[in-house]
This record gives C-alpha cells, structure tokens and sequence, in this order.
C-alpha cells in the first residue's frame, strides 16, 4: 500500500471524524478509489469501528436521472433511514469521466436535489467529511499526469493540520467580530456584506479533507454591488465561466456566464435561497498552488476567495439567527491574486494574494 494512501486514511479517521470503537461508519466511494476504502477499512478494524460501504457511481447516477420523470421523484427513505442510523459518515470522489452528468437535463437534477434534501440534512448532522481520491478522471480535468496529480493531491491533504489551524486562526480573529467585509478585484469586482453576529470558521481538515479556508456566512437581505467569478466553475457535469452576478438587497438581480449560461440560470431559479449567498469563504492552503477545476480544492487555494449561492452552512450561524435556505450550495470562486483586495470594517487584510500577517513571518 502507497503509505500516502495509508497517512490519509489515517487523517480521515483519526484527526477528521475521530472515530471511536463502536461507531457505525457508512463510507461511501466510486470503485476507482478502493485502494484508499482498504486502507481505510484497516484503520477503521483496528479501532474497533462498524464500517459499511456504499458504492457510487455516476454512471448510474445518471442512467437514473435520465429514465425518470422528475414530477415521480420521491424521497429515499431507505437512504434516509440509513444516514439516521449512522455516526460517522466519510465521502470519497473520484471519477474516470468528471463529465458523466454532462447530459442530464440540470432541471432535473434540480429537482431530485430538493426532494432529497432531507438526507443532506440528516448527512450534516453527523460527524462527516468530504475527501478526493486521485483519479485519473480528475487528474485529466486538471490537465496533469496521473502521478503529478497524485502528488498534487497528497501535498494539499496530508498537512500539519494543527499548525495549518494556527495560521487560519489569525484570519477568525480578525473576521469573527466583524461587521462588514467588501472584495474588489479589479473592475469587475465590488462587493459588500454584512456578517455581524455570524461565525468565523476556521477549517483545518474536518468537514473537508483537504481543508485550508476560513468561511462565514453573510447576513442574507445584505450583499450589494457586483462580482465576477473569473475561475470556471464545473457543476452538474458542465463547465461555467466568467459568471457575473449582480446584487441588491441580498438578491441576485442581473446575471450572465460566457459559457452555459443557461445552467446558471436554472440553478438560480433552484428555489428562492438559490438567488442570495449563503458563504463568503477565504482560502488559505498554500498546499493548493494551482487551479483543477476540482471546487474541494480550488476553493481552498492561496489568492482566491469564493462564495456560494444557496444554503448556509449551519456552522456560521449563532443560536437565534437564520441563514439562507437552500436546496443549492454552489461554490463560485474569484482569483484575488492581483489588483485585489479584501476589507474588514475598513482595514485591509489581504492585498494581491498577501494577508497582513504574513508580512510578520
């Protein structure tokens, strides 16, 4: 076994979801990542967990969604059931073709995504985390060799985490108390929102493996002004580029892509909550040297920050509040590693890619 994949499943295990003797683990991975499920499944018998395995697959994923009529589509209880009966839920990626779902009409799978989501719900009330197998699929997407991309992969994953949560914790500090953050990049970019009262989080590998952000949740009737999402973003099995948006009083009122922007367009008409943010996260892993069209990746790099339209993620909120509601949450990122800037309440805390503090190291 490639001791890389062991010292990942280690983290999985160990630092992500700390799982405990007893608990009952559902991991669920596409056939291409069953090397990181063996050595996985090793720790997981050493500790004295309970390990069931879902397999998935896009390929079926989309044979499905295809051959159904959305107005049939019902909840999966059994899926449902089985998430509730879980502790401890670990999500590996991968594919051999990140395009299977290219063909699938994004209505549709908008469709089977709201009446689903109560599973996802159930899914985050667990201790979970996302991670990436290096696929060759993905390896392509991000236009590298395999090996290149699995040293790519292993150098954003297996990190110090705790001295990775030690350099974000200086940007929490800075972000939690605050009232309003603005991002301007370039022309094209200027926006302002308010996150009083709502919760800086600072993730070191936990929810997401690799971690390397610090996100927040905007006050949702606040974001105003514009912004464009110069990083492509590839959901739903299509690529959009160059998505603008412009907001006032929280609420997407204008938008355009120069590629699909037709899916845009219908994953804003998702529901009411697809047309606000839901996040303002700022990456920080410096791991993350390069763009691959991969968003668990991308999201985290150096110089970007990204924002998600649709739901809130329930972290950054304080009792007594309520963020937005979704059944969409879809990361679109913004390259802020020249003619950038990022304000808190005033002061400047990165400019060109630069954080303030790193000028102290």
């Amino acid at each position: 076994m490639d001791p890389r994949i062991e010292r990942h499943a280690s983290i999985l295990v160990e630092h992500s979801t700390r799982v405990e003797p007893g608990d009952k683990v559902l991991v669920s991975a596409p056939p291409v990542a069953e090397d990181l499920v063996v050595a996985l499944y090793e720790k997981l018998g050493e500790i004295g967990a309970r390990p069931t395995l879902s397999m998935r697959s896009d390929r079926a994923r989309r044979a499905f969604l295809r051959a159904s009529d959305p107005e049939e589509f019902g909840l999966n209880e059994h899926s449902l059931a089985r998430i509730e009966e879980t502790d401890v839920a670990i999500g590996i990626r991968g594919g051999t073709n990140t395009n299977e779902l290219g063909d699938v009409d994004p209505g549709t799978i908008a469709a089977f995504g709201r009446v689903q989501k109560p599973i996802s719900d159930e899914y985050t009330e667990k201790r979970w985390v996302g991670t990436q197998y290096p696929a060759p699929g993905n390896a392509q997407e991000a236009e590298m060799s395999t090996a290149a991309y699995e040293e790519f992969v292993y150098n954003a994953v297996n990190r110090d985490w705790e001295a990775q949560r030690e350099f974000q914790s200086r940007l929490v500090e800075l972000l939690d108390p605050a009232s309003e953050v603005r991002i301007e990049s370039g022309d094209t970019t200027d926006l302002t929102m308010s996150v009083e009262g709502m919760i800086a989080v600072n993730d070191y590998g936990e929810k997401n493996l690799p971690g390397g952000e610090v996100f927040t949740a905007p006050v949702p009737d606040s974001v105003e002004g514009e912004v464009l999402f110069d990083k492509p973003l590839v959901t739903r099995g299509r690529e959009i580029t160059d998505a603008s948006l412009e907001f006032e009083a929280g609420e997407v009122v204008a938008h355009s892509a120069v590629k699909n922007e037709e899916l845009l367009t219908e994953i804003l008409g998702t529901d009411d909550g697809a047309r606000r943010l839901g996040e303002l996260g700022i990456g920080m892993n410096r791991g993350i040297d390069r763009f691959t069209h991969n968003m668990l990746f991308d999201e985290k790099m150096g110089d970007t920050v990204h924002m998600a339209i649709g739901r809130t993620i329930d972290e950054t909120v304080p009792d007594g509040r309520s963020g937005n509601e979704s059944a969409v949450h879809v990361d679109m990122i913004v390259d802020m590693s020249e003619d950038s800037r990022i304000e808190i309440d005033g002061d400047v805390v990165q400019e060109d890619g630069t954080f303030v503090f790193e000028d102290d190291n």
